[in-house]
């Protein structure tokens, strides 16, 4: 069929395409590779149509309990989750390809209104090889990415509006159901032993949250000063001593320390006592409080290191002339500290505590192995969680202990709610994200 090369068949064009991938391309453009690669698209989605809709249907129902059938051929809804969220991946696939084949039409019919003839087989090849490498260089990476991050993602997501959890719905024995908003009004909106103790450990990860975050900062820029000021070549010493609880691992760290502070038996308390400082043990980690300031003093312990570095690098960028002249108008340290260094070196590091505020709202490692959650409180006979678990680690708990898989789930969820204008907010003031490249 012949084209007018006035643009008025781009219409013809967009209808065709649209209605059948890749029919523009074989019957108007002539370009055959891209025809039949996007026919072929279309086609296979067509012939694996009806598995298709098996699995739509199978993660809207999530499969029906058969009690009279074996285990092993009962409907799995965990696997009918799983194999739904992945054929809604195919299918946003199937139709950004679709998306690509009616664009890639109509900039075939543009440029050949453009240079007034159709391309011959080997320009459209190469032509095609040219412009589609960069899709199909990213197509798999692409793809990994749905597959392996995107899928897990909506997964925890939707398992938070299911039932999942022992010992009624755990799959095969059991099917699961949609429950919809169900578990967050239990979790968030109730006022059962469930939501007291969410509010509870929401708090709390809040509270340590802020803590750790601060007093690391703080405790690293207050020392990082200190070592700046000393003029002798003892500063290198106390900088390599003051790094190492960050260099060590930190499970390593929190496991001497849980034993340190061990309330009976601990070098702590027996050394205080040795010394008459004391008389009688102190409940380090076995009181709800005092554990709680002892999880936030140990990691002052195990992370100031870091912003101590940090601090030192920012304030080696800042022009001594700037302090010279504030000393000449008669400022003192204090005042040089306040009104030059603090704000400079706040400046450069926004982006840092945000960052460390989000990892101390997940920091397992800090409460796990030092408390692992203890001590014991009023909600945590139910609830498993103790005195000083925050919420990843009250996660864990529910899911490897209590298998409370549906309410992990939710709080995951009201994680992500609360860290992700974080995260945006830190990206979106990256140079990288203000420039458009590094």
């Amino acid at each position: 069929m012949e084209l007018k090369k006035d643009k008025s068949d781009m219409k013809r064009i967009t209808k065709f395409a649209s209605c059948f991938m890749g029919l523009s391309h074989l019957l108007f453009l002539k370009d055959y590779v891209k025809g039949v690669f996007f026919a072929l698209c279309e086609v296979l989605f067509v012939v694996f149509l009806p598995v298709i809709v098996k699995k739509i249907i199978a993660l809207v129902t999530l499969g029906s309990p058969h009690p009279e059938l074996p285990i092993k051929m009962r409907d799995n809804s965990i696997f009918m989750l799983i194999d739904g969220i992945l054929i809604i991946a195919v299918i946003a696939i199937f139709i950004i390809t679709y998306i690509l084949s009616v664009k890639s039409a109509q900039s075939g019919y543009a440029e050949y209104c453009r240079t007034g003839r159709l391309k011959n087989q080997k320009e459209a090849i190469d032509s095609a090889l040219g412009k589609s490498f960069p899709i199909f260089g990213l197509a798999p990476a692409f793809v990994m990415v749905i597959v392996f991050v995107v899928v897990p993602l909506v997964f925890s997501i939707a398992v938070a509006f299911t039932n999942y959890s022992d010992p009624s719905h755990i799959p095969p024995n059991n099917t699961v159901d949609w429950v919809g908003f169900q578990n967050f009004v239990e979790l968030l909106g109730g006022h059962n032993t469930w939501s007291v103790g969410f509010l509870r450990i929401a708090v709390w990860t809040l509270v340590w949250a802020v803590l750790a975050t601060f007093t690391c900062y703080f405790g690293g820029l207050i020392v990082a000063v200190q070592l700046k000021e000393i003029h002798f070549n003892i500063a290198p010493v106390f900088r390599f001593i003051f790094i190492l609880p960050y260099a060590v691992p930190g499970v390593v760290s929190m496991l001497v320390w849980k034993n340190l502070l061990n309330g009976s038996f601990g070098i702590v308390n027996r050394t205080l006592m040795a010394l008459h400082i004391i008389s009688q043990p102190i409940p380090w980690l076995g009181n709800a409080m005092m554990a709680q300031f002892t999880c936030v003093v140990i990691n002052l312990w195990a992370g100031f290191g870091y912003f101590m570095l940090l601090s030192l690098g920012t304030m080696t960028a800042i022009s001594e002339d700037l302090n010279e002249a504030a000393r000449i108008d008669g400022a003192n340290k204090h005042q040089i500290f306040s009104k030059i260094t603090l704000p400079l070196v706040l400046y450069q590091t926004l982006p840092l505590i945000i960052m460390s505020f989000a990892h101390n709202v997940n920091n397992f490692g800090a409460i796990f192995f030092l408390t692992g959650g203890a001590p014991t409180v009023s909600d945590s006979t139910i609830t498993l969680a103790g005195g000083t678990d925050i919420l990843v680690t009250w996660i864990y708990k529910l899911t490897v202990n209590l298998m409370k898989y549906n309410y992990a789930s939710v709080i995951a969820v009201m994680i992500f709610i609360v860290l992700a204008p974080f995260a945006i907010f830190n990206f979106k003031n990256t140079k990288a994200y203000k420039e458009g490249s590094l």
